[in-house]
């Protein structure tokens, strides 16, 4: 059905490609290059506030849909499951395939990029749809993966396992895989026998970063803050990975009362259990901590109530401090933002991190899984001497430019579409 045929417009699937999480954020900076290379984009999405004229959304897509999070109750946590529930994964993957074709059809889909659909099974069913989707026209497609079941733990006692084989991926013969690491092209080539291609999620390097101008002069002032407080930046949901309990002990250890820890995201998506964990943390050790997700977005807006919303580029220009303890991470988008804003960036030596980012040389603060003496006195060097902060961040941004630019992406996607017959 698509042999031979030239590829001009490409059509991405994902489950959500809304605000600021990982994905949606990594899926616009493929967009941006592949139209920059006179592609056209179009997008399938659960949920999106995207254009609505290159979008269709399908609400069963969105991986906490009422239908997908009752399936999701049902399959893990279990060893078998019951015929009920099969039936259910069925009748939702055979809608969202008919979704599928009337996709292509509508846009003219000539290729599919698939954000982490077909690599993580929190929406089993169109996983399922994809893959028969695939399997049904041969359509190009690429699989861009940025982290797999394996890699969670609650995926692992489950009674769906055979959908999990087909699906999370499948190995099809008209899909490129695209990973974000080199753990997780280690463990997908063990696993399923997949080769597939690494590409480091990347920044726009080369553009100016921006500043402080007079729609965000108000950050500070909307967070709670004074001019002269001292703006420590967690830019990550409130989750257990992102070890953010870390963040509030370095705080409080800096015994500083004019430092305040900021978090833009919610937590959302994994409970509300460690958000009430941190929030008593900070609460025990006394540090100010500021969570006002509903002031940031993925653009700048209005809040429901009428007021500023800002973007991520709103708050970085007001950052003096970066902090990122996670003790996992697919590869890293708040570490590249940082560099970008040259701001100084306490790292904590996950282990991606340690594989494919530190080998690169940047000079930034680490920890090893715990704060200590040396990571406290390491972070107010940085903080009080302009001189080594700025070499550290001035260091930082030449080597970001040249390992994880939009240059390399535009590369890494030319050598994927000359598989598929184009130039």
């Amino acid at each position: 059905m698509y042999v031979s045929k030239t590829i001009r417009s490409v059509g991405f699937v994902s489950t959500r490609l809304q605000g600021t999480d990982g994905v949606t954020l990594e899926t616009a900076k493929w967009v941006e290059v592949l139209e920059k290379m006179r592609y056209n984009c179009y997008f399938f999405a659960g949920q999106s506030d995207w254009d609505k004229k290159k979008t269709m959304v399908v609400p069963q897509a969105f991986f906490d849909s009422p239908e997908v999070k009752k399936i999701n109750d049902e399959a893990f946590g279990v060893r078998t499951r019951k015929n009920a529930l099969t039936g259910k994964i069925h009748e939702l993957r055979q809608l969202l395939k008919a979704h599928l074709y009337k996709f292509i059809k509508k846009f003219d889909i000539h290729m599919l990029i698939v954000e982490n659909a077909l690599a993580i099974p929190i929406n089993i069913p169109f996983g399922l749809a994809i893959t028969e989707f695939i399997a049904e026209t041969g359509i190009p497609a690429i699989g861009h993966h940025h982290d797999f079941y394996w890699e969670r733990q609650r995926f692992m006692v489950n009674g769906v396992n055979d959908y999990i084989d087909m699906a999370f991926p499948p190995n099809l013969n008209s899909i490129s895989h695209v990973v974000i690491n080199s753990e997780a092209a280690k463990m997908l080539s063990y696993r399923r026998g997949i080769s597939p291609v690494i590409i480091p999620n990347v920044f726009n390097y080369h553009r100016k970063a921006p500043g402080i101008d007079n729609y965000n002069k108000d950050v500070r002032k909307d967070l709670g803050l004074s001019k002269d407080d001292i703006l420590f930046l967690q830019p990550t949901r409130v989750v257990q990975r992102k070890g953010i309990e870390h963040a509030i002990e370095l705080v409080h250890r800096l015994n500083n009362p004019k430092i305040k820890l900021v978090i833009t995201h919610p937590a959302k998506d994994e409970g509300r259990t460690y958000y009430k964990r941190v929030m008593d943390y900070a609460e025990l050790l006394k540090v100010p901590l500021v969570i006002k997700p509903e002031i940031f977005d993925n653009e700048r807006g209005l809040t429901k109530d009428g007021k500023k919303c800002y973007s991520l580029d709103d708050v970085y220009p007001h950052a003096d401090f970066v902090t990122y303890p996670s003790t996992y991470e697919g590869f890293g988008n708040a570490f590249l933002e940082a560099i970008f804003f040259k701001k100084p960036i306490l790292v904590n030596r996950y282990s991606i991190y340690q594989k494919d980012i530190e080998p690169i040389g940047f000079d930034v603060v680490t920890m090893n899984n715990y704060i200590t003496d040396d990571v406290v006195r390491e972070v107010k060097d940085v903080l009080t001497d302009e001189t080594r902060r700025e070499e550290m961040v001035e260091k930082n941004y030449q080597l970001a430019e040249r390992y994880f630019s939009y240059d390399i992406l535009e590369q890494e996607l030319r050598e994927i579409l000359l598989t598929f017959g184009q130039v």
